[in-house]
């Protein structure tokens, strides 16, 4: 008889995740649908895809994200920028997806990913920044993904 032998077997193989719930934050909408679709393939559950500043700010305020990935430019006044300075006020991590990493990003993010890039590099960067999330061994580095030293 097992009782349970092997669920708690494989429940110390299986590292708990930091990152389950993610925000995109995006306004080229057949990219917005293809992180979608890839992060949601991997086993991520998308809190909301939205594609300016304000919502943005309101799926952060309602709490149940894990990450943030957001391009830079954005519609509207106010850029990913301004979304990722929301977002580190709350306590939040962001990984910039964008085709110019911004000078200031390092001061606002985990890390970023050069656009243009494959769902499955979004993928590998995403379980890149869970395993520094974790503190865990952290994974080959995919394509385009520049990774910032953590904020004090």
């Amino acid at each position: 008889m097992f009782f349970g032998l092997v669920k708690e077997e494989d429940a110390r193989r299986t590292p708990r995740k930091a990152v389950r719930s993610i925000l995109v934050v995006e306004d080229e909408p057949l990219v917005a649908f293809d992180n979608e679709h890839a992060l949601e393939q991997a086993g991520y559950r998308i809190a909301a895809t939205v594609d300016d500043h304000d919502h943005a700010v309101r799926v952060i305020d309602e709490g149940g994200v894990d990450l943030i990935v957001a391009d830079v430019a954005l519609q509207g006044d106010k850029n990913g920028i301004d979304v990722a300075r929301h977002a580190a006020a709350q306590g939040l991590p962001v990984l910039f997806v964008t085709g110019r990493c911004p000078v200031d990003a390092q001061s606002l993010a985990i890390g970023c990913l050069t656009k243009p890039y494959a769902p499955r590099d979004l993928v590998a960067a995403i379980q890149v920044v869970d395993a520094v999330l974790r503190g865990a061994r952290r994974p080959k580095l995919p394509q385009g993904l520049s990774l910032f030293a953590p904020r004090d």
